[in-house]
């Protein structure tokens, strides 16, 4: 069951409905979005009932929700969102780039294609100080020096940072660097992560587990919720099957599945579902195509000696005709770019 609070509820209405559930044996976890709050209710259902919820002070509506996850479903919230992050949309109407190195390896390294993207059209800039790595002697990133980087970068070039986090413990230490958080692929169904960077206060991006079905990264996107954070974007990069000739394989249709299955945004990582830095390109118009609300690329001044997925790293003439294949695309969806006065704005 899911209350749906008016939009002049008080901090007192809130509280006074999660005192009532709680005595009865339930819990309530309330999430706070831009321009509502909802309180998800676990418990006896029947037992709800007989509250009188919806007859409570600063109650907008109760919703019954047959899916497990009921905050990021679109049962009770019909109408897509939207998640700003440092006044960048993503969301249905744009389409948002994001872009930057893989792993941050040194200031000049990271400026440069940081410089890149922007150049492209990027309004983001990723980049990862944590590499959880397949292999425990591969390049693990800098840690918090990696972070420093990235906030000078940021300084630099006006781009806000999405960065990924790989344990509970350093979620406070990212996010007082990182514009948004990202949970890789291998944290997707670490569901200790999921909760702190749902108490975080910032947005979060959700890759899909590589062996995660839909429900499954749906459900990781819920234990985020569930803490209070429905700025939550997902993002598509790539299952694991049979196939070898690609690094991973990307799941086209996740993308219209997600989306009708869920009100959060989805973006896709044509980088590391391709592996190949030719892929990322055809991956993305794929992807635009059937309604992605941004892509996520690795960029990078010498993918040759990069420390950590060089073959995949777009260099700037590539980035360019990335650029402009957007451009057209977004057009043809009815859609936009997200504008550098919007982020300057934000």
């Amino acid at each position: 069951m899911v209350i749906v609070m008016a939009a002049d509820a008080t901090p007192s209405d809130i509280q006074a409905i999660v005192s009532l559930v709680e005595s009865t044996g339930g819990e309530a976890f309330v999430s706070r979005g831009v321009s509502r709050v909802i309180i998800g209710l676990v418990g006896d259902i029947d037992r709800f009932d007989t509250l009188n919820l919806r007859g409570m002070r600063g109650v907008g509506n109760v919703t019954r929700i047959s899916v497990k996850y009921k905050l990021v479903s679109r049962e009770h919230h019909p109408d897509r969102s939207v998640v700003q992050v440092g006044g960048v949309p993503i969301g249905p109407g744009t389409v948002t780039l994001i872009a930057g190195p893989c792993a941050v390896e040194t200031p000049q390294q990271t400026l440069q294609a940081a410089e890149m993207a922007k150049a492209a059209g990027a309004t983001l800039l990723r980049g990862g100080a944590y590499k959880p790595r397949t292999s425990p002697y591969a390049f693990q990133g800098l840690g918090e020096a990696g972070l420093r980087i990235l906030a000078d970068v940021r300084e630099q070039t006006g781009l806000p940072v999405v960065t990924e986090v790989v344990d509970a413990h350093d979620v406070d230490l990212v996010a007082s660097y990182a514009d948004m958080l990202q949970v890789g692929t291998r944290n997707a169904q670490n569901f200790a992560l999921l909760q702190a960077v749902g108490a975080a206060g910032k947005p979060v991006m959700l890759k899909r587990g590589m062996n995660a079905t839909i429900e499954e990264w749906l459900m990781a996107a819920e234990y985020i919720a569930q803490r209070g954070n429905l700025d939550i974007v997902l993002c598509e990069r790539g299952i694991r099957t049979f196939e070898t000739a690609t690094r991973n394989t990307l799941d086209i249709s996740a993308v219209p599945v997600a989306q009708r299955l869920s009100h959060l945004p989805v973006i896709v990582d044509p980088s590391h579902s391709g592996g190949r830095r030719d892929l990322v390109l055809p991956l993305s118009r794929a992807a635009i195509v059937a309604g992605a609300d941004g892509v996520i690329i690795d960029v990078h001044p010498q993918p040759e000696i990069a420390l950590c997925d060089g073959p995949q790293a777009l260099v700037a003439e590539d980035l360019q005709e990335l650029a402009h294949a957007i451009e057209r695309l977004a057009r043809f969806m009815d859609r936009r770019l997200p504008a550098q006065r919007e982020l300057l704005a934000g």
